[in-house]
């Protein structure tokens, strides 16, 4: 390996220590408590190179909920593609959203900004609309299947959406108070109606 090889993976390597170590440090401590200085001291490394990476705490932020849309698209295609109709596939992808979000609370509070603000406020995540995009590709089958206005997938999958979000950001912010498996056959109870609608 040549010295230009080397010095890229040690980036690399420093680079992925720093996002890691911010990970670790937020589901120890919260969000909220994250700086730049309790990064760099988790690495062992002066502040000022924990900057040489990256602009501030919010681009770190911003770089690991990519991370997290990334990991929960990887999940829904896991769900979609174990099922043949429509149906089934929309019931399993809510399903998986939801499985993800409690396994990963921490990701899912920085990709939606539950309990503090938002990362890459203005920036746009291709990887966002993945759940949304595939609530409507299923919801548009079932309303061609029952001969439904297919007009209506946009707005009926977006309300969908609202309410897996919905509840699930009740669950997290007053699960002290509501028991899971309220929430839960809440779901279970609205995605059949949903269906039924349709």
């Amino acid at each position: 390996m040549g010295l230009h090889e080397r010095r890229q993976r040690e980036k690399e390597s420093i680079r992925t220590n720093i996002l890691d170590a911010a990970f670790s440090l937020a589901k120890t401590e919260g969000w909220a408590s994250l700086s730049m200085r309790k990064i760099a001291d988790a690495i062992e490394y002066s502040a000022p190179v924990v900057y040489d990476y990256f602009e501030n705490k919010e681009a770190i932020l911003y770089e690991i909920s990519l991370n997290g849309f990334h990991c929960l698209h990887i999940e829904l295609l896991k769900a979609q593609q174990e099922h043949d109709t429509p149906e089934e596939q929309l019931k399993a992808i809510v399903d998986a959203y939801w499985k993800f979000a409690f396994k990963n609370k921490e990701y899912y509070q920085l990709m939606f900004g539950l309990g503090m603000q938002c990362s890459g406020k203005g920036m746009m995540k291709e990887e966002f609309s993945s759940f949304q995009d595939m609530l409507y590709e299923c919801t548009l089958e079932i309303i061609k299947k029952k001969g439904s206005n297919q007009a209506n997938a946009c707005h009926s999958s977006h309300a969908l959406f609202s309410a897996v979000h919905g509840l699930i950001s009740i669950m997290m912010m007053r699960n002290d108070d509501i028991p899971s498996t309220m929430n839960k056959t809440t779901l279970d109870e609205t995605v059949s109606a949903f269906i039924k609608s349709l």
